[in-house]
């Protein structure tokens, strides 16, 4: 660990997937680091990233003002990664992804801290995704509150504790299909969870511009169809292919709505109809991964690393060589 730098980072949501890495990174800088969520005991486990003392949980909820302001007291950096994929109850969008937000901007000038948004790529204001629009809405909000606040766009983030490659392989153990919404032609580009945490330490560090929104994608664009290809392939099984149309999709999304975790909903068929890549213009004006120092990691290299145990034997199951193309086990089907 590094020298104690006497400096203390606030993060919002930091029991989460991507937490427990920012933690991590941010110890390893030598920051006192303050987790704030909603169940603290849920985030015990992250005190191992760092010294004795030097993370400490406390108890916010981005929709009671008062605890976010106790959490950020004395402190130099907030980082807010708080998001959520679906709605549930009074954790919806606009409360979470805007109002949270906007309460942890003010709540981070009040004490004069710096801070960094974590949104994504695809936030619009336009978007017909509510899920885009509160990505956006909270972006603004950030940025009219503190100015110079640093904004991380990141594409679909993978590592061992995701749920996008785990659900799939976990699906693929038991599914002789997949679905492709909308044929698995939107495009993605994945970025590693923890070169996502460097460059959210980056920002605290001071070693990137602030004021700035930063758009973080891996060293390879994919379509969902070629990710799931991937994902077979390191899983060693062969699955076939459902294309689903977007129209029924979110036909089958509003009927699904009423199961507990939904696997599905109408808003996220609307975000899969979008690529999710970093734009040209991001690339242009150095504000991608580049501008950290970062090269990325590739899928290939990272997901032999946790994605084992849905081998058929496990870490014993040898690897097969996959030829190119489909394979008559391999087919899709409309």
């Amino acid at each position: 660990m590094a020298v104690d730098t006497g400096k203390t980072v606030v993060v919002f949501g930091g029991s989460g997937f991507l937490g427990r890495y920012v933690t991590r990174a941010l110890a390893r800088n030598g920051y006192r680091i303050r987790v704030a969520c909603r169940r603290p005991d849920l985030a015990y486990h992250l005190q191992t990233n760092g010294n004795m003392g030097q993370i400490m949980p406390v108890q916010a909820n981005l929709r009671y003002r008062s605890s976010v302001d106790r959490a950020v007291a004395g402190a130099d950096h907030v980082i807010n990664l708080v998001g959520i994929l679906t709605e549930s109850g009074r954790q919806n969008f606009e409360a979470v992804q805007s109002f949270g937000a906007q309460a942890v901007a003010e709540a981070a000038r009040g004490v004069g801290a710096r801070m960094t948004q974590i949104s994504a790529i695809g936030a619009d204001a336009s978007s017909d995704s509510a899920y885009a629009r509160t990505k956006a809405a909270g972006e603004q909000a950030v940025r009219e509150t503190i100015p110079d606040a640093t904004i991380i766009r990141p594409s679909i983030v993978f590592g061992a504790e995701d749920q996008f490659f785990n659900r799939f392989a976990q699906t693929a153990r038991f599914s002789p299909v997949l679905p492709l919404i909308g044929g698995g032609h939107t495009r993605f580009q994945p970025v590693y969870v923890g070169d996502v945490a460097a460059a959210i330490a980056a920002t605290v560090d001071g070693t990137v511009a602030g004021g700035r929104v930063y758009e973080l994608g891996g060293p390879e664009i994919l379509t969902f169809r070629e990710l799931m290809e991937e994902m077979l392939e390191v899983i060693g099984r062969k699955r076939r292919f459902v294309t689903i149309p977007f129209g029924a999709a979110a036909t089958m999304a509003r009927v699904m709505r009423f199961l507990p975790g939904a696997p599905l909903t109408e808003d996220q068929v609307r975000q899969l109809r979008h690529d999710n890549v970093v734009s040209e213009q991001a690339i242009a004006e150095g504000r991608d991964l580049a501008a950290f120092g970062l090269k990325g990691h590739t899928i290939d290299a990272i997901l032999p690393t946790y994605l084992v145990r849905f081998r058929p034997e496990g870490q014993f199951t040898t690897p097969q060589p996959q030829a190119g193309g489909l394979t008559p086990d391999h087919k899709e089907f409309v």
